[in-house]
């Protein structure tokens, strides 16, 4: 049984690794960008998987996954010390997900939110350092204000955090209804049968 149960959580973790590592790379490709499941599977995978090395290795493999295909069909997956803090940030959310105690909707809406702003905030302070918008208290405020309404290279805006915060509270809301449906269809023939 246990084995079973181990193949099943397998599975889940290499399907939710590339339905995350997928839908960024639509996003990127579709220039719809932050509107993905990545920060709901990493607040999901500490919320809910008992291994917690998996849990951290689920959105990392996803956000690796995707960064290499970027890089190899556009040459910008992998973009300097950034990077490290967008890694950190899922990391981080990852870390949330394991003080979510007991699972209900208004807790979910609550860490979603959370999530949203950490990743935010710890992304953010990664392009600071990069050094984009120049040094100091100026160019710190500066990053933040440009990644409220994230403008493109030709000055397009794609409301970066407005698409992450709403893709945030979707695909949580997503992730652990189905896994709330699926515990409960689950566990009540098992009742019954006890």
């Amino acid at each position: 049984m246990k084995e079973n149960n181990n193949l099943r959580i397998i599975i889940l973790c290499a399907a939710l690794i590339l339905i995350a590592a997928i839908s960024r790379i639509i996003n990127a490709e579709t220039h719809w960008y932050n509107f993905g499941p990545l920060v709901a599977i990493s607040l999901f995978s500490g919320a809910i998987l008992k291994n917690k090395t998996a849990a951290y290795l689920m959105p990392l493999a996803a956000y690796f996954l995707s960064d290499l295909y970027l890089q190899l069909v556009h040459h910008n997956g992998f973009y300097g010390i950034s990077q490290f803090f967008v890694y950190g940030g899922m990391v981080l959310v990852v870390f949330l997900g394991t003080l979510m105690k007991k699972v209900n909707a208004l807790k979910v809406l609550g860490f979603s939110i959370s999530g949203s702003l950490l990743f935010w905030v710890i992304s953010n302070f990664g392009v600071f350092l990069s050094g984009y918008y120049g040094p100091g208290f100026s160019g710190l405020s500066a990053t933040y204000l440009a990644a409220i309404p994230f403008y493109n290279k030709d000055g397009v805006s794609t409301e970066l955090f407005f698409n992450a915060l709403i893709g945030d509270l979707i695909f949580s809301g997503l992730l652990f209804g189905a896994y709330a449906l699926l515990k409960n269809k689950v566990a009540a023939p098992r009742a019954i049968a006890g």
